[in-house]
């Protein structure tokens, strides 16, 4: 079980991590595609900018149950479209301030148990998007090897396991730790392959490496 201190560090982590992959970045390579259907990378380092800042504001107004974006989805997208077409230096600095405003934000919260708008969760929760925003998007922007570490590979299969259809008891069998997830009960399916490409299918992405078996057709995320 995960304290909320794993959690703010793992995610912040995962900030580090991003800043090192993004710090050559080129404007050439920021205006190019993502593994993202229609998003370049520009589009994916606007919306990690823009949805660290909305985690921050969650904590800055703890208790009030405030909407994780003033305005709305609307807004949310008019957002990542304005911030698109930044520069590479740009893009590097919207997000070194909006992990700021976030270090800072949670480093004054009083109870990460406390109730928000977003999914009707808590402030915990908030944290767990911020990681799992920064580590899934990291691969998006399609930079080259982007690892996950084996305990983001365990929060992914259990937040997607609803993905997993009714009717089928899916095991994910990795090829490069030995580790194995089992989800759902039903008829018996196996997939096998690394644990990031186990991972990355799960959370709707194309794995970079080979994956054996008879993938089901998943579900939304929830």
């Amino acid at each position: 079980m995960l304290t909320d201190h794993d959690v703010t560090a793992a995610a912040l982590d995962a900030h580090r991590r991003l800043a090192e992959a993004i710090a050559g970045l080129t404007d050439e390579q920021v205006a190019g595609p993502s593994a993202l259907p229609e998003w370049t990378r520009g589009h994916v380092l606007a919306h990690v900018a823009n949805v660290t800042a909305a985690m921050a504001r969650q904590a800055e107004h703890e208790g009030t149950k405030i909407e994780v974006y003033e305005g709305g989805r609307p807004a949310r997208n008019a957002a990542i479209e304005a911030g698109a077409g930044r520069s590479a230096a740009e893009h590097r600095a919207a997000i070194e301030a909006a992990v700021r405003r976030l270090t800072a934000a949670w480093e004054g919260v009083r109870d990460w148990g406390s109730p928000i708008a977003y999914r009707d969760g808590t402030l915990l929760d908030t944290a767990y998007v911020v990681w799992r925003e920064a580590e899934i998007h990291a691969s998006d922007l399609d930079l080259g090897p982007f690892p996950w570490p084996p305990a983001f590979h365990d929060h992914v299969v259990d937040f997607l396991s609803s993905r997993v259809p009714d009717g089928v008891r899916l095991t994910l069998a990795s090829t490069s730790d030995s580790r194995e997830w089992t989800i759902g009960s039903g008829a018996p399916v196996v997939l096998r392959g690394r644990s990031d490409d186990l991972v990355a299918w799960l959370a709707g992405r194309t794995p970079k490496g080979e994956l054996t078996g008879e993938p089901p057709a998943l579900n939304p995320w929830p």
